[in-house]
């Protein structure tokens, strides 16, 4: 996996453990930014409005990346929640991904060890059933071509993922293409060849 191609959650998906009678409920979902990994949090309040506490993290970004985190104890002593949620995401292998932990308290104090080691559980127990699917930055690029290369780009696509969304035709053939972020140079670096230099590739635009 690279940063431009990665797992993400696939679903929402949630997974229960009990432990000395306190209710662990793990939710882990898909959250490309921390406003929505928040706002999975509000719907989950809303959700569950009589649980003890909602403890969070998110890693909104690719896998182990720590350019966008975020994390909460929502009321548990200091580092025994979110700080250790938000590790097991970052060792978990899922990129854009939010976990909250909804605890029901069951009477018994389980101490800061226990209370680390239920919240690392609930995110781990999760991750290891979460649904995945592979996400790739993809980009669109202009390639023009004179008419007869056109059939030689065309045999040439599927090698490098990429599809036409559009084409117009004038005194050369250009092309619209899509193919992920991380194979345009390399793309256009093989029309190159393929052309004997003959073909103008400009990228367009990429997702963010």
């Amino acid at each position: 996996m690279t940063a431009a191609r990665y797992l993400v959650p696939a679903a929402e998906h949630r997974v229960e453990e009990e432990v000395l009678r306190s209710r662990f409920l793990t939710t882990v979902a898909r959250a490309a930014t921390l406003d929505e990994a928040r706002a999975l949090v509000e719907r989950l309040r809303r959700e569950f409005p009589d649980a003890t506490h909602h403890c969070w993290a998110c890693v909104a970004g690719p896998p182990g990346s720590t350019a966008a985190i975020a994390m909460s104890d929502d009321g548990e002593p200091h580092g025994t929640a979110g700080r250790p949620m938000l590790n097991a995401l970052l060792h978990g292998e899922v990129g854009e991904v939010a976990a909250v932990v909804t605890r029901y308290f069951g009477g018994t104090l389980l101490g800061k060890g226990g209370l680390v080691r239920a919240y690392t559980s609930g995110v781990t127990t999760a991750l290891a059933t979460l649904p995945t699917k592979l996400r790739v930055t993809m980009a669109r690029v202009a390639v023009e071509v004179e008419y007869a290369h056109v059939d030689a780009l065309r045999r040439a696509l599927p090698a490098w993922e990429a599809v036409v969304l559009a084409q117009e035709f004038s005194s050369t053939v250009g092309h619209r293409v899509e193919l992920p972020a991380e194979r345009v140079e390399a793309f256009a670096a093989a029309l190159r060849d393929l052309t004997a230099g003959d073909v103008l590739v400009d990228v367009i635009d990429r997702d963010p």
